[in-house]
């Protein structure tokens, strides 16, 4: 069975510059706008926001 595109997967960038990335879906009905979450940066050694690439 196909996914369909109401769960896109999206791309999360650090704001940190450090290059790291995630990988998520996420609901294009509940969240329109882009997705920006507080996840682990590897290379900062914090906990930095993510914001949702395109």
């Amino acid at each position: 069975m196909a996914r369909g595109t109401a769960r896109p997967v999206v791309k999360l960038r650090s704001t940190a510059g450090t290059g790291v990335t995630y990988g998520t879906r996420k609901s294009r009905l509940n969240d329109p706008d882009r997705l920006v979450l507080r996840k682990y940066d590897p290379v900062a050694g914090t906990h930095v926001l993510f914001r949702e690439e395109r």
